[in-house]
């Protein structure tokens, strides 16, 4: 049993002893995502069961990190709380409560004990002042920075 998959489970006998819905229909497994740069883990119903998975980035985290993450995906799991809405957020603050967790709609790397590992693909500079704006994605900025300004009002290009 991979060790997520231990942790798993104890997240969700935490969740059972606050009476927190949960859903019986969890696949025990917990697949490790290793493409998610930006997302720690993710919840989906697909051929009717719940599958949750993990950044791979989560395998050097500390076990509190990794069961924080756990819990906020079990909880979409719960009838009503597919998104983060005040129901998510009520059961959220229930398991912060009783765990010590710190369950929030999003979490920043440093606050599960990463580094921010975001690769930068695209940078557009500004030519005036020098400001440069990484960008791990395309967007329209990195596709015509012609058409943008930096706050200082020069013009932008694209460096790589």
């Amino acid at each position: 049993m991979h060790p997520f998959d231990r942790l798993l489970l104890q997240v969700q006998q935490e969740a059972h002893a606050l009476s927190i819905p949960i859903s019986a229909q969890i696949v025990p497994h917990v697949h490790i995502n290793t493409r998610a740069l930006t997302r720690f883990g993710r919840c989906f119903f697909r051929d009717g069961a719940y599958h949750i998975e993990l950044t791979h980035r989560l395998l050097d985290a500390p076990e509190w990190a990794i069961r924080q993450t756990l819990a906020h995906e079990l909880l979409h799991t719960c009838p009503g709380c597919q998104n983060h809405g005040p129901l998510w957020q009520r059961y959220a603050g229930q398991m912060n409560a009783a765990y010590g967790y710190s369950i929030t709609r999003t979490a920043l790397p440093s606050s599960l004990g990463l580094a921010d590992e975001k690769p930068v693909r695209h940078l557009v500079v500004c030519l005036s002042c020098g400001r440069e704006f990484p960008r791990s994605r395309a967007s329209r900025l990195t596709q015509h920075p012609e058409r943008y300004r930096c706050r200082c009002g020069g013009k932008l290009a694209l460096r790589f």
